[in-house]
């Protein structure tokens, strides 16, 4: 196994030095910015879960412990939520929205960024003034607030439908995160009380004019909608931009099939008003099929990949300076496999037992099963992509070498940078945000 390693690593590295003679030059698209800290043009897009502070306790904090917040261009909060009646909204409402995760939990000095505890007259509190800590510590990082994500997507098609609703749904969602006027929770919230901390929006419908959520409505419209939308979003922002003396930035996320983005999107309209894309890099194969498989492979032949997502949306007029890279910071796993070997492309029984859904797996863990000696890691040097095989348990997964592999891939590509979901499946010392870092030219 040992030998196998060092093998991989050998390769590995000249994978990446063949890449490297590909990338654009300094100056270019993904060359060195302008930033006072040097900070490379890459963006580098971090999800931060809004219920990860629970089970996981992974808190605003560790973003500035663990050195990821130094390595980030971007937050985006997962999740903001529409409405029924198709307005951006927050509350105390299970399973639909976490008003006291957001803004009103009191957060004690010793998860606080500056190391100062909240106050029960503070208007602000939660996991948005620790992201205004953050900011604050870090000048120069953005928080974007993501709109809707898998489970959260029910009422964008209708919310989208006229050119009333797209007005209205927008409007609510400027006032509620850009202009910060929450609602009154006790001390908390009031007028302007987040103002200043949202620095754009991400749109993160899944999916336009295809089947996503079970609950989640779609309709052939959806595509010319979504353009509609999307443009009211540009032209609502930017007017209020103006006025504020600042550029707010507004992205996406987006899907890999090809059958979804023709559905979806009109891809060289909306490419017009995104200042991005982050390009979904994962599930490409997910722990419900019924045979093992790369989850999250940069090549692949006939099968999704990083490679064939980025090619797809460049064929269809997005271009590659907009484009960010998605790479998953957990892995998809299987269980009950059968046929020997090592594991990939065989029946199982089920998703793999897992900490907190089964066949969803954080890397950190993922990593302690690799040191176990009770898994093997496999990689596919050609394709890039790892997994680990204990002869009944599959997990695939990215690790650093594969996260170097894919940063090169996209400093050769001349893309816009990285995006990862999410934030807290990473090491206690920021192991893959790190890698990831380095292979996009960081300090």
């Amino acid at each position: 196994m040992r030998r196998r390693t060092l093998s991989a690593l050998a390769v590995g590295a000249s994978s990446l030095a063949l890449l490297a003679t590909l990338a654009p030059a300094a100056g270019a698209t993904g060359g060195h910015g302008g930033q006072g800290d040097h900070r490379p043009a890459y963006k580098r897009v971090g999800y931060f879960t809004q219920w990860g502070i629970y089970g996981r306790d992974f808190q605003v904090k560790d973003l500035d412990t663990s050195g990821t917040a130094a390595k980030l261009t971007h937050i985006n909060y997962a999740f903001g939520n529409v409405s029924p009646e198709g307005k951006c909204f927050t509350g105390n409402v299970p399973g639909e929205a976490d008003a006291w995760a957001d803004y009103a939990r009191p957060v004690g000095a010793e998860d606080s960024v500056d190391g100062v505890a909240d106050t029960g007259e503070q208007a602000l509190a939660g996991n948005f003034n620790q992201l205004r800590e953050l900011k604050a510590k870090h000048p120069g990082l953005k928080v974007m607030i993501s709109l809707g994500g898998w489970s959260w997507s029910t009422n964008f098609s209708d919310a989208a439908l006229t050119p009333a609703s797209r007005k209205a749904l927008v409007s609510s969602c400027l006032d509620l995160y850009l202009k910060g006027d929450l609602p009154v929770d006790g001390a908390r919230g009031g007028a302007g009380a987040a103002a200043g901390l949202f620095d754009g929006i991400d749109i993160d419908w899944e999916w336009p004019g295809s089947a996503g959520d079970t609950d989640t409505k779609y309709r052939p419209e959806d595509k010319k909608n979504f353009t509609a939308l999307v443009r009211e979003f540009r032209t609502q922002i930017d007017a209020y931009g103006k006025k504020q003396r600042k550029h707010y930035e507004l992205s996406a996320f987006v899907p890999t099939a090809p059958a979804k983005i023709d559905a979806g999107f009109e891809v060289a309209k909306i490419m017009r008003d995104f200042d991005f894309v982050n390009l979904q890099g994962y599930d490409f194969h997910v722990s419900g099929e019924a045979r093992t498989a790369q989850q999250s492979a940069l090549f692949a032949r006939n099968d999704f990949s990083v490679d064939q997502t980025v090619r797809e949306w460049e064929r269809r007029g997005a271009p590659a300076r907009k484009l960010v890279v998605g790479m998953p910071f957990y892995g998809q796993g299987w269980t009950g496999v059968q046929g020997g070997g090592d594991g990939l492309g065989q029946p199982a029984s089920g998703p793999a037992p897992a900490t907190w859904a089964n066949g969803y797996e954080d890397y950190k863990a993922l990593k302690k099963l690799a040191a176990s000696g009770t898994y093997k890691v496999h990689r596919d040097l050609r394709n890039g992509h790892a997994w680990l095989f204990d002869g009944t348990t599959l997990w695939t997964y990215d690790d650093p070498w594969v996260l170097a592999t894919k940063s090169a891939y996209v400093r050769a590509k001349g893309l816009g940078g990285a995006m990862f979901w999410s934030l807290d499946g990473d090491t206690p010392d920021g192991e893959l945000i790190t890698a990831v870092d380095r292979g996009l030219g960081g300090r």
